[in-house]
Formats: C-alpha cells, sequence, structure tokens
C-alpha cells in the first residue's frame, strides 16, 4: 500500500517510515501541515497517518483541507487523548485514533483493517 506518514517529530518519522517500509509499503512523508498540503494532491497513498500537533497546524486542519487523488484511511496518532479528542478526530474523517506511546499492534490492526476495505 501506499502511505503516507505527516509527523514532526524527527526520530518518530524515521521510525515510521523505517517500519513501513519493512512491512512492504511504499511512504511518503512530510514533517509540517503546508509541505503535507502541498503533496496531496499528487500523492500515491491508500493511507494517511498523521499527527495531531503539528508545527504550522493540526492534523483535523491536514484532514479538512487535503486534496488526495482518491479517498484514503485516515489514521491519527497523538498525545491528545481527551473524549472530544477522539470525536473530532472521527468528525475530521479519521478512521482511527491511536494515542501515543502506541505499540506496532495497534498501527497494524488499522493497516490491516485499511487493506480489507481496499480489496472490498
Amino acid at each position: 500500500m501506499g502511505i503516507f506518514v505527516v509527523e514532526d517529530h524527527p526520530d518518530t518519522l524515521r521510525y515510521l517510515k523505517t517500519y513501513l517500509k519493512n512491512l512492504g509499503h511504499s511512504v511518503t512523508t512530510s514533517a509540517t501541515m503546508k509541505a503535507a498540503l502541498e503533496a496531496a494532491p499528487t500523492a500515491d497513498c491508500d493511507v494517511l497517518i498523521s499527527n495531531l500537533g503539528l508545527p504550522d497546524g493540526s492534523g483535523w486542519e491536514l484532514m479538512e483541507q487535503a486534496q488526495f487523488p482518491r479517498p484514503v484511511y485516515a489514521v491519527t496518532m497523538s498525545g491528545f487523548a481527551k473524549e472530544g479528542d477522539f470525536e473530532r478526530s472521527k468528525a475530521a474523517g479519521f478512521r482511527r485514533h491511536i494515542v501515543k506511546p502506541f505499540g506496532g499492534e495497534d498501527l497494524r490492526e488499522a493497516l490491516e483493517e485499511s487493506a480489507r476495505e481496499l480489496k472490498a
């Protein structure tokens, strides 16, 4: 699958990119909302994984503004863990809201679900 990761923490971004590539996915990355918005119209991705707290906006804003060439299965990973945060993520279009720190199993489940939906 094509996966677009938007994460401003360099170590987390590097880890996610390596992890996802080792699983056999093609990975595109951005560290800011602005860069992600610029890349979105030509992004060859099936899945978006985005942090909510970006230096120039939020993952929620990214979901509201991004113009992907096709629908994406969107996952957010964030330290934002209040009940209202989960509701806001869902309203913005995120299918999953994974709370940091998280294990690989949480991400793997989201990717498996997105793969099932792509096949359907």
